[in-house]
């Protein structure tokens, strides 16, 4: 074995564990942007990257300065109200922002290996994750700068659900590269065509769900958030729209998984991963029960994110997966170096 091989080994190893641990980083801070909507912490923090002035933010209304309405209350309209519960969701939120790009970096810095082994995308990938984080960060920024304006909160979800992408493009090349991945060769091409539009429904669904979360915002707007039960009422078109489009998005996907389980077999890794996506659409319809006939309980508006976000991540991966010797083979040194230890 030579010590180049045994580096390239070693390097996509430690990237594959990097990648995948930045994804988990990632889903934990979606989740944290979902309670931070849920719970109307948006503007816990009025400033940015300080919150209240200050580094480490307020537990009490006594260490903010007597005046502290006059400071911020404009930039709120006024409606300014000390909630250190709420200051603190936001701010865990921010944390979470920033280890997320930490992390981020630390894969960056693992992808720095392939540039020498024929698989220079790999880190170009990772670079574009890197550089997006930190626009991402910027837009969290204006989500605070603009107070919640729709188009910018939109914009921050779907640059997330791209880094999202990126990142788990890249984990599953690794595990590609280092044999874990068996693909198969049959129907690849009629499950890849479904796939694309399984993802664009998705996706689509995901668009709709947030023009009712900004609809949901205006009606918090008036009628506050011990009104709960009265909000779905007050909705309007885009909820119904969002709710019917649902259905569709079942169908397609039990179509979908069904053909993965008669092509691959449900314990070929598409087949799992699709098992696994049947019981998330399966959750992310509970959970959207829940708000529509529940009162809109705080629990239940993250986890439908977050369910949707990861529906779309896994659908991504069984595509990749389906179509791997299309676009996960960009080099085969890692894969041949591997085989001859």
């Amino acid at each position: 074995m030579t010590s180049s091989t045994h580096i390239d080994i070693k390097a996509n190893r430690r990237f594959r564990r990097l990648a995948l641990n930045t994804v988990i980083v990632l889903y934990f801070l979606i989740i944290a942007g979902g309670v931070v909507r849920s719970t109307g912490a948006g503007m816990g923090c009025p400033d940015w990257p300080r919150c209240f002035g200050r580094w480490v933010p307020p537990t009490e209304i006594s260490q903010l300065p007597a005046n502290y309405k006059e400071l911020y209350g404009a930039k709120l309209k006024g409606e300014i109200e000390f909630n250190p519960v709420k200051t603190w969701i936001e701010y865990v939120n921010r944390l979470l922002g920033a280890f997320t790009g930490v992390m981020i970096f630390l894969t960056l810095l693992a992808s720095i290996p392939f540039l020498r082994s024929g698989n220079k995308r790999i880190f170009y990938y990772s670079l574009s994750a890197f550089i997006l984080v930190g626009f991402q960060g910027w837009l969290g920024a204006k989500v605070v700068s603009f107070e919640l304006l729709p188009i910018v909160v939109t914009l921050h979800m779907l640059l997330a659900i791209v880094i999202v992408f990126l990142l788990l493009f890249l984990f599953t090349w690794s595990a590609y590269a280092g044999n874990i991945l068996q693909l198969k060769e049959s129907s690849k091409k009629a499950i890849g065509g479904i796939g694309v539009l399984v993802i664009t429904l998705s996706l689509i669904q995901i668009l709709l769900g947030t023009q009712v979360r900004e609809a949901m915002d205006e009606v918090i707007h008036k009628l506050g958030y011990q009104a709960r039960n009265k909000w779905i009422d007050e909705l309007g078109l885009n909820f119904y729209i969002h709710r019917s489009f649902s259905i569709l998005v079942f169908i397609v996907n039990l179509y979908w998984i069904n053909r993965i389980f008669k092509a691959e077999g449900r314990e070929s890794i598409a087949g799992k991963i699709a098992f696994a996506c049947f019981w998330i659409l399966i959750l992310e319809i509970v959970t959207g029960i829940l708000m529509a006939y529940f009162g809109v309980p705080p629990f239940a508006q993250p986890l439908h994110l977050t369910f949707a976000i990861l529906l779309i991540g896994l659908q991504f991966v069984i595509w990749l997966v389906v179509n791997g010797n299309k676009y996960l083979k960009y080099s085969s040194d890692i894969r041949l170096e591997k085989s001859t230890i």
